[in-house]
């Protein structure tokens, strides 16, 4: 998911791309083409400026969304260009990740999508086939491309985010060679959502690192309870980075708001570490 950089604010600091740590394996250098390092799967943070004590503060308790603040351009941390991901075997084939930030932060990976992503196609391979899937604040579509790289799926399944992030969606599609499996969609949180979304009934929702810029917290929250009311008996898996106090904050909400179990993984102790967060959503009956 990206916002448009009239939205970001210099208190608002985005972290900056993850480099692999394992010793004798270097970071991707800044070409064409490059295959991701994969080792355990999790990335660690290059070092950002310290935010003050009240920057680290929420605008409220309530998920304000005052933006009565200096305005900023979203910075830019990396060259433009191609990745693959086989997650350690679990693909056949590697899915291909076209990564460029002129259109904001979602244009490139993040951990969260690393661990959703491996997540489904270690334990959900059997059931994604039959799945009506959507993802949520996609970006590149590294969740849902490796679902859908991984198994043919009964139903085109769709990728959504902003406009900003429509050409890279639709890029990586075709980078794959799946678009008769996947559809590029626009869908702003907050927004009533499309009757074609509506109609689509999604009952496997993907969403990974969709918690990292406060004021669109409530925006999410509405956007999911949308998804769950058109079809009440779907699934979010929710993964995200705790960044900072705001990020728990969402997550107490979400946990009032839905039905929250924090989902298993055999790589949890490791990513936990990291202070990932893994969970499946479901509507409160």
């Amino acid at each position: 998911m990206i916002l448009n950089s009239r939205f970001l604010t210099p208190r608002h600091h985005l972290e900056p791309p993850y480099h692999h740590t394992t010793p004798q394996r270097t970071q991707p250098h800044h070409s064409d083409s490059r295959t991701l390092p994969e080792g355990d799967g999790i990335f660690r943070l290059n070092s950002l400026p310290t935010m003050s004590d009240h920057d680290q503060r929420s605008p409220s308790p309530e998920f304000s969304l005052d933006l009565d603040e200096g305005l900023a351009p979203l910075p830019t941390y990396k060259t433009a260009g191609t990745v693959e991901v086989g997650f350690e075997g679990l693909l056949a084939e590697p899915v291909k990740l076209h990564e460029d930030l002129k259109s904001g932060c979602g244009g490139m990976l993040w951990p969260a999508g690393m661990v959703l992503a491996k997540h489904m196609l270690r334990y959900h391979l059997n059931e994604l086939p039959h799945s009506r899937i959507l993802e949520l604040g996609a970006g590149g579509g590294l969740v849902g491309l490796s679902v859908a790289k991984a198994c043919h799926l009964e139903t085109p399944m769709y990728l959504t985010d902003q406009e900003e992030m429509e050409e890279l969606m639709h890029h990586n599609i075709s980078l794959n060679g799946l678009d008769d499996q996947v559809k590029a969609r626009i869908l702003n949180w907050g927004e009533p959502l499309s009757q074609e979304i509506v109609d689509f009934k999604a009952d496997t929702i993907l969403a990974a690192d969709c918690v990292y810029f406060e004021p669109a917290f409530p925006l999410l929250m509405q956007t999911m309870q949308d998804l769950l009311a058109a079809s009440p008996s779907a699934t979010i898996y929710f993964c995200f980075k705790k960044r900072r106090q705001a990020d728990m904050r969402f997550l107490k909400a979400a946990k009032k708001t839905f039905q929250a179990t924090e989902i298993e993984d055999e790589d949890r102790p490791v990513f936990s570490r990291e202070g990932l967060f893994l969970y499946a959503l479901k509507r409160k009956c």
